[in-house]
């Protein structure tokens, strides 16, 4: 044991004397190296020099940095100024000049008209609302919109707005290549195209870039473009530093958009351009359609800020009647978008039998493989039989294997009518049998008869009324109606009638906020409501309504929307001194997937008539539930009697048709509008097929619809009927037996 720790305490001092021998001959090198030098002490360089040297090599490091990043020192020439001044007020003149392999088919009389409007839009503002047939270039037009306006100073701040965010920045893109690779824009705007050209494509070159000594500020994002910063000894008399192009979809980020020029003022977009604001699906679905209106008329046109009016140019094709396109290229809904509806034929060939042998030969032609070749010689056969009658938009455009326009837009419409008449008419129509054909609001305005205001014409059986109730104002409407169901409107109107007092014939709901209170001062909403109920009772119920044969008539039923306010109508219908005719009354959408009013089971009281019922009052209920249920109301199928409404309006001298008093369209535009506010919807369920009645998109105001709608349900309560109208006798309710029932029967 001793010998073994012996010889660990002897390796142990070994070991510590090996590390202290290598600690010494590290000191001793360390010392080594930082001996002085043999040299002599006159040729060592002050550290002040040295300093010196650094900071000059930093200085020259960054000279030679920026002359490799100023621009300047290869700035180009000016190009043909003359030939750029010519096109500065000039949009037409513009796209040929810069623009000609976009552009190389001959201009057809849509395009110049069109091409006016985009220049009017840029130059002087407006909203404009562009539909053509796809394919006709109103994208690539819009797309040299931005670049005009923005080369040549009309407008500092364009935004882009697709139905996607990725459509927008399609266009985008589309900028970029021509400032990137169009050589007449480089010799024309050298201010613009040759700093973006220096980038070659990289955007971190961006932040460094100079010019004579200053930032270009150029933004090359796949969200943004900004314009290069220029002086304006570069800029060749037209500086436009800083002019801005973003890219946004519809159902995106649109509010708050601005851009910070180098002077510090702040711009907001000055120029939208909506290009085909909405995708097949959006176009389907009304709901998604009234959304993209929406956004449009509300976030879209607030872009530009307070106190300042925006431009807007939206180039768009109709996918479906009543879509965001349709109803913003209707003029009588949305007039201040100066909508423009371009066709690919504006007159359909007249010898149909032709056509109709030529779609079968072209239908064989491809059947054997031949491509449509001998359909072809056909038309060149008879070419001039062919084209009789027809009147193509733009007789220019028709492929390789065709030989005229005429024989392009009829194989379009050969191929697929339904989206020939909206992808390249702008004119969707309803396919006969699937869907309710309605009126617009045009048609219904024009359905006059000439008979004076407020007169009941000869046949008359039942006259009829409706109120329908809202905080500010109360819309009524009178109708004549005779046995079978032939109806007339003899009179319409709001309590207040603001028409006078707004001076004007048209309002909406909104701009009447308050109108009931005003008249009835002191009152609350309910006693506002109530007063006014009382007031325009008087005035359509106690009046005698002249006959065309001298008979004088007065309302035989007049029904009270009792859905938004149900007790202070119920109250109103008990208490009147009209009680007598009044009747409150609850619309009920009914869908495809609810039971329809005919399989209720009746109860004992119940009076069940065309999709409407009148409850009985109970008998056995506590004293509260009788005295809320004394009045009755009269439930109707909302969805089949808008859709009967709609149907009566065909042609005058129909039996059950409708028709207005007056000889002037003109006056019944508001009322029509109103009638016209809803679009049917047809839905599947439960092995039923039901029209359902929504709102069109952009439209709020329907209340003269639900006036007449419920009209004609208190013309069936009446016994006003149509051939064929024959109601499906609702269920009896089965009388159920207790257990003691069944002993005392036994």
């Amino acid at each position: 044991m001793e010998k073994i720790a012996g010889k660990t305490a002897s390796k142990t001092m070994s070991t510590t004397m090996k590390k202290v021998s290598k600690k010494s001959a590290s000191r001793t090198r360390s010392t080594s190296r930082s001996a002085p030098t043999s040299a002599p002490t006159s040729r060592r360089r002050p550290k002040g020099d040295y300093r010196r040297k650094v900071e000059a090599d930093n200085a020259t490091n960054m000279r030679r940095s920026r002359e490799g990043r100023d621009i300047a020192i290869d700035y180009p020439p000016a190009g043909d100024l003359a030939r750029r001044a010519a096109c500065e007020r000039r949009f037409l003149q513009f796209c040929e000049t810069y623009f000609p392999a976009a552009f190389s088919l001959p201009w057809s009389e849509d395009h110049l008209r069109i091409i006016a409007t985009i220049e009017r839009c840029v130059l002087e503002g407006g909203l404009f609302a562009l539909a053509m047939p796809r394919g006709s270039g109103k994208t690539t037009l819009c797309e040299r919109a931005a670049l005009w306006a923005l080369l040549y100073g009309h407008r500092r701040f364009v935004c882009l707005i697709g139905a996607t965010e990725q459509a927008a920045a399609a266009m985008l893109d589309n900028l970029k290549t021509e400032l990137q690779f169009n050589e007449l824009l480089a010799e024309d705007f050298r201010n613009v195209c040759y700093p973006i050209r220096c980038l070659e494509g990289n955007a971190r070159r961006c932040i460094g870039q100079l010019f004579d000594g200053q930032q270009t500020r150029i933004d090359w994002s796949a969200k943004r473009l900004t314009l290069p910063t220029m002086p304006d000894a570069a800029c060749d008399g037209v500086n436009v530093s800083g002019a801005t192009v973003t890219v946004a979809g519809l159902t995106g980020a649109l509010r708050g958009q601005s851009h910070t020029l180098a002077s510090g003022e702040v711009i907001r977009p000055e120029l939208v351009i909506l290009d085909d604001p909405q995708t097949r699906e959006s176009a389907m679905s009304p709901a998604q359609s009234a959304q993209r209106v929406a956004i449009i008329e509300g976030d879209v046109l607030g872009m530009a800020g307070p106190g300042r009016r925006i431009a807007a140019l939206l180039p768009c094709t109709v996918i479906r009647g009543g879509d965001a396109a349709d109803v913003l290229l209707d003029r009588q809904q949305h007039p201040r978008w100066q909508g423009e509806r371009c066709k690919l034929l504006y007159a359909i060939p007249t010898d149909s039998a032709l056509w109709e042998k030529y779609a079968e030969i072209r239908a064989d032609s491809f059947r054997r493989g031949d491509d449509g070749r001998t359909a072809t010689d056909f038309y060149k056969t008879n070419r001039d039989a062919m084209d009789a009658g027809a009147k193509p938009a733009w007789p220019a455009r028709f492929n390789e294997d065709e030989a005229s326009a005429i024989q392009h837009a009829m194989n379009l419409r050969i191929d697929d009518e339904a989206a020939f008449q909206a992808e390249y008419q702008n004119t969707p129509v309803q396919a006969v049998g699937t869907e309710l054909a309605t009126m617009t609001a045009t048609e219904i305005a024009a359905k006059v008869s000439g008979v004076p205001r407020g007169a009941v014409p000869v046949g008359t059986q039942h006259v009829t009324a409706f109120i329908d109730v809202h905080d500010s104002l109360l819309f009524y409407t009178v109708t004549a109606w005779a046995a079978n169901f032939t109806g007339h409107i003899i009179d319409y109107g709001t309590f207040p009638d603001l028409g006078p007092s707004m001076n004007r014939r048209t309002f909406t709901l909104r701009q009447a906020e308050g109108a009931l209170g005003n008249t009835f001062p002191g009152t609350g909403k309910e006693g506002a409501i109530r007063a006014g109920l009382d007031a325009l009772a008087d005035a359509i119920l106690r009046r005698e309504w002249p006959g065309e044969n001298g008979t004088a008539w007065r309302i035989g039923l007049c029904l009270v929307d009792a859905g938004y306010t149900p007790a202070v109508v119920q109250d109103f219908c008990r208490y009147s001194q009209h009680a007598a005719v009044l009747m409150s009354s609850r619309g009920v959408g009914i869908g495809a997937a609810n039971r329809p009013m005919h399989e209720y089971h009746q109860k004992r009281g119940d009076r069940f008539g065309l999709n409407w019922y009148i409850p009985g009052t109970p008998t056995a209920a506590s004293a509260a539930t009788a005295t809320a249920n004394a009045v009755r109301t009269v439930r109707f199928d909302a969805n089949y009697w808008k859709t009967f409404t709609h149907t009566r309006l065909a042609a005058l001298g129909d039996k059950g048709c409708l028709s207005l008093w007056g000889h002037h369209p003109d006056d019944h535009r508001q009322f029509a509008d109103h009638v016209a506010a809803e679009a049917p919807v047809r839905t599947f369920g439960q092995g039923r097929t039901v029209d359902e009645w929504r709102l069109r998109p952009g439209v709020t105001d329907n209340h003269y619809l639900d006036c007449l709608t419920g009209c004609a349900v208190a013309g069936s309560i009446l016994g006003a009927t149509l051939a064929g109208m024959t109601p499906t006798p609702p269920r009896r309710e089965r009388k159920r037996y207790t257990q003691e029932d069944l002993m005392r029967k036994w």
